[in-house]
């Protein structure tokens, strides 16, 4: 396998990992912290990815044929589901969405990330503390 194959498998047993700890858990808040951490792991990996290949990378891996395309629209369309269900919740605790949302359109899952980050928490400490559902982001 390639370096690039092994991150490949890797980060789709993650996500299959990911995908059924959500189905299985049965709880009604997010962590905060797992948000948190996957935000910075993806970050981090995304640094390391424009200091090795540029940005310029990501027109061109979206732009080079029909596949690109397609995972090109794909990303839009997930960022913009999580947003729409994201927006309601962030708003009722005060949050910034419109700056949130220029966050999650400059870098996409690591926005949704950081944002999804800040609405657990604030979520839950609105249900540790009445008074704090009113902080503001």
């Amino acid at each position: 396998m390639t370096p690039y194959e092994i991150i490949w498998t890797a980060a789709s047993i993650g996500g299959g990992l990911a995908f059924a700890a959500m189905l299985i858990t049965r709880t009604d808040r997010g962590s905060a912290v797992t948000a948190g951490g996957l935000c910075a792991l993806f970050a981090a990996y995304t640094a390391v990815q424009i200091g090795q290949e540029g940005v310029v990378g990501f027109y061109t891996n979206h732009t080079q044929d029909l596949t690109g395309v397609q995972v090109w629209w794909d990303l839009l369309m997930c960022a913009l589901i999580a947003l729409f269900f994201m927006a309601p919740r962030a708003r009722a605790q005060g949050m910034n969405v419109t700056l949130w949302a220029l966050l999650v359109g400059a870098t996409a899952s690591i926005g949704l990330l950081a944002m999804a980050a800040r609405l657990f928490w604030l979520e839950n400490s609105a249900q540790r503390t009445p008074e704090a559902g009113a902080a503001a982001a």
